[in-house]
């Protein structure tokens, strides 16, 4: 979900930009810009910031128990390596 004090600011941002006429209309302009802008920010594909750093810490941890399993693993095929076979 999109913060809505950024959206507050965005949408001020919008109502400063516009010519001196229409900021006149003051609090229903920036209702509806506020409307407009958390309609179109629902629409796209995006996380919050505290979403995105919860999948970063997971990405980081199974990164770490990867390089784990491959050190294992290379310990595990020189030590195979080593063993005479039976044939």
């Amino acid at each position: 979900m999109i913060d809505p004090k950024k959206i507050e600011e965005m949408a001020r941002q919008v109502h400063n930009a516009l010519p001196p006429g229409l900021r006149s209309l003051g609090e229903e302009v920036d209702k509806k810009v506020k409307q407009v802008l958390q309609s179109q920010l629902n629409k796209l594909d995006m996380v919050s910031r505290e979403e995105f750093d919860v999948q970063t810490k997971v990405l980081l941890r199974t990164r770490e128990k990867l390089t784990a399993l491959e050190e294992k693993l290379a310990q595990l095929e020189a030590q195979l390596a080593r063993q005479p076979s039976d044939q």
